[in-house]
């Protein structure tokens, strides 16, 4: 169908650090374009230039063949440019339809004209093949669901460029399914879609271009059909990687937990199991089979109502998170940004914040031991910042991952809960966190691992 988007020689630098290269980017009309590159590599923010979050210091931006100037996020909207973010900015306590028309609602008599904005709902979705009632609150929606929403929301501001940001993260197989239909859709309707995602299957499913950036510049783009995994994870990396599963030679010891009938009904239901030194068990299900609820209430998060939990040996009770660090429990959410970090505050303060018993002498907080400690954790596990002092928040979502591992391996607990540990982190960051869970049961812990990816 033609070029819809040319960026060409894109630079960005953050405070004195050059983040984007010269990147070049083409979106074609009516074709899926996945962008693939390492956390850190400089995929967000190009896009954040693109819907007018950052603006650019170098090169040009065209559409339609026509040079650009996006000033803001209003701008790129009515450019016809909308993002689907990972972590969806849904306001739950609207129906769907208001959502969608948020800003936009259609008026009568000065009021909101609710029956009009239902009926512009459901015949949107109907176009689209989504199958939800406009007044439903968007609270009651799963995620999948809600992110339908927002792509609906795009189409009504006449979205000729969508920006899809892991969109597959926290959904089922067959909602999977559903999207890709969604996708095949709005190709045929002409719009270009960008495609961010560390998922080698989907997109050899999904898309027709893959683009790859390193180290903020533009590495090379195949057609999909041309790439191999190879040749993708190379580029990505720059190295070949050898050993995407690290090898072990687990040496198992005693039980360090057990876990007896424990239930929360509508939840979790006599779950029982044996957890040892040594040992990573993994604890695997489809979204929603309550496998992200247990751990909750083995951390203290949420209460049991029957059943008996064992550390060392002896029966405890873990009525609130602090009753679970106490006996060694670490626990790694899977909602990073919403539980796990504190985003205005810096790498180095996220990193500490559950050490700062061990870090401090009941007064002060001993600076040198801080700094030293951070740093370490920080390198091991490759975490690509400017400096630590930088607020958590202006990290891709894969190095506020790690901030997340980082601040509990500082901990070091006996035992690590981890919640989809590698959701939206590219593969060569993938290898590196599975050398460090070996690494640490290696030392007679022990971890349980919650995962939707499959090798």
């Amino acid at each position: 169908m033609g070029v819809l988007l040319e960026m060409k020689g894109i630079q960005k630098s953050f405070y004195g650090n050059e983040v984007l290269h010269a990147v070049n980017f083409t979106l074609e009309a009516g074709s899926v374009h996945a962008l693939m590159g390492e956390n850190g590599a400089g995929k967000s923010t190009l896009m954040n230039i693109l819907i007018g979050i950052h603006r650019r210091d170098g090169g040009t931006i065209a559409i339609d063949g026509q040079e650009v100037e996006i000033e803001s996020p209003a701008v790129a909207q009515k450019m016809g440019i909308a993002m689907i973010h990972q972590e969806l900015s849904s306001i739950v306590e609207m129906s769907v339809a208001e959502n969608i028309f948020l800003g936009r609602e259609p008026v009568k008599y000065g009021l909101i004209d609710y029956r009009r904005m239902y009926k512009q709902t459901e015949e949107l979705l109907e176009t689209l093949h989504i199958t939800l009632d406009p007044r439903t609150k968007m609270g009651r929606l799963r995620v999948a669901d809600q992110q339908l929403v927002e792509i609906a929301k795009a189409v009504s501001q006449n979205a000729r460029i969508l920006i899809m940001d892991e969109p597959t993260s926290s959904i089922t197989d067959r909602e999977v399914a559903n999207l890709y239909e969604i996708i095949r859709n709005l190709k045929e309707r002409g719009t270009g879609i960008v495609y961010i995602s560390h998922k080698m299957d989907e997109v050899y499913t999904i898309t027709d271009k893959i683009t790859i950036l390193r180290d903020g510049e533009s590495i090379a783009t195949w057609n999909t059909q041309e790439a191999t995994n190879d040749m993708v994870v190379k580029a990505m990396v720059g190295r070949e990687l050898t050993e995407q599963y690290p090898r072990r030679e687990p040496q198992i010891g005693e039980p360090i937990l057990e876990l007896k009938g424990l239930t929360k009904k509508g939840q979790f239901e006599d779950i029982s199991f044996t957890l040892r030194k040594g040992e990573i068990l993994g604890l695997v299900g489809l979204v929603g089979a309550g496998r992200t609820e247990t751990m909750q209430s083995l951390f203290g998060l949420t209460k049991a109502e029957s059943g008996e939990i064992y550390i060392k040996g002896e029966k405890v009770t873990l009525n609130k998170p602090t009753d679970a660090i106490s006996h060694g429990i670490a626990y790694v959410t899977e909602d990073r940004k919403g539980e796990g970090l504190v985003l205005p505050m810096s790498i180095a303060h996220n990193t500490t914040l559950p050490s700062m018993k061990e870090l401090s002498n009941k007064v002060f907080i001993k600076s040198a031991e801080e700094k030293s400690r951070t740093e370490q954790i920080l390198s091991e596990l490759k975490v690509k910042m400017a400096s630590p002092k930088l607020a958590v928040k202006n990290l891709s979502g894969g190095n506020q991952q790690k901030v997340v591992l980082a601040k509990w391996m500082l901990k070091e607990p006996d035992i690590i809960i981890f919640d989809e540990p590698t959701r939206g982190i590219d593969v060569g960051a993938k290898a590196e966190i599975y050398k460090l869970m070996n690494e640490f049961v290696a030392k007679g812990k022990a971890i349980i691992m919650i995962s939707s990816e499959m090798p």
